[in-house]
């Protein structure tokens, strides 16, 4: 059974409409479990039905000590509002109060940032600017070369600004849509990228997807670029339902176009491996039998999607009718 804390929520600040900051602290003022830079905490939050989830949030440092993290006394994280998912970021910014207790998972980190020498570069889109502002400070921390490049549709949107123009001073590059009248150019961001620093993206699918793109096409390995989602799976268009089966028992479900295989089967009281629900970790990879699959994961190679044989059940869909799961 993963542990747990019960912390408190010492602050509960709107930063802008769109994005809510919290400072959780234990009621005795104790040292809390460390936590190194692109590490998260999972939320207990209360959906609208009234049923219990998990929501996972980047812990911010902007600390340049080097121990800054081992033993702190607070975590803060920031949660942006999200009308169109499933409740959970309605709960953090509607009903979860300064004052409140709340049940949260120890930290873990999926996306770690690289120690020792060389250059970092930081690709932060909204909401994904928290695990990064972690990653910068541990780089001024460490004496190490770090530039961010930090996107949003408008700077009355974007959080921490004045925090990370302290932080950075010149190796902060802020960019606006509405002032640029257009999105981040990511071929003039990868051209401008020093030999052999490693390059960190976090933000929304549609800038996660860009970069990937234009980085497979600079001919860049794939070990210098690592990323994390920010955002939960979307009903694309012409997504319908399926059934799937589960071999192993030959128990029979519909899944509708709003919803994943995972959550219908956790639905229908099974309990398959997951940790992300976005298609990044590769816990819930699962052996596919028969069907054609819609693969939307960042796991799997382009080999291991043509050979159609597993899928990341969080997030990918059938192609067709029907899907025989080996589970």
């Amino acid at each position: 059974m993963t542990p747990t804390l019960q912390l408190r929520v010492a602050e509960a600040q709107e930063l802008n409409p769109m994005i809510r900051r919290f400072v959780l602290r234990a009621d005795d003022g104790r040292a809390l479990p460390g936590f190194s830079a692109g590490a998260h905490i999972r939320i207990q939050v209360e959906l609208p039905d009234g049923s219990k989830d998990w929501r996972h949030y980047s812990l911010i440092n902007f600390a340049t000590e080097r121990n800054a993290t081992n033993a702190p006394t607070e975590y803060v994280i920031a949660v942006r509002r999200e009308d169109t998912g499933r409740g959970g970021s309605r709960f953090m910014h509607e009903r979860l109060q300064q004052g409140d207790a709340v049940t949260i998972e120890l930290p873990k980190n999926d996306f770690p940032l690289h120690t020792g020498p060389g250059g970092t570069v930081l690709v932060a889109g909204g909401i994904g600017i928290t695990p990064l502002a972690s990653m910068a400070a541990r780089r001024r921390a460490e004496g190490e070369p770090v530039r961010l490049h930090y996107a949003g549709r408008s700077r009355d949107l974007m959080a921490f600004l004045p925090e990370l123009q302290a932080l950075l001073g010149e190796d902060l590059r802020v960019h606006a849509d509405a002032e640029a009248g257009g999105p981040l150019d990511i071929d003039a961001l990868l051209d401008a990228v020093p030999a052999g620093d490693r390059l960190y993206v976090c933000g929304p699918k549609v800038m996660l997807d860009a970069v990937l793109a234009r980085t497979e096409a600079h001919g860049w390995e794939h070990d210098r670029v690592h990323f994390e989602l920010f955002t939960e799976p979307v009903v694309e268009a012409g997504d319908q339902a399926f059934e799937v089966e589960l071999a192993q028992s030959g128990r029979r479900f519909t899944v509708p176009a709003n919803q994943s295989i995972l959550d219908c089967l956790i639905e229908h009281g099974c309990d398959p491996m997951f940790d992300c629900k976005r298609g990044e970790c590769g816990v819930c990879t699962t052996p596919v039998l028969e069907g054609e699959i819609d693969h939307r994961d960042y796991v799997l190679s382009a080999r291991e999607k043509a050979e159609g044989n597993v899928m990341q059940i969080c997030i990918s869909r059938a192609k067709g009718a029907r899907l025989v799961l080996d589970i």
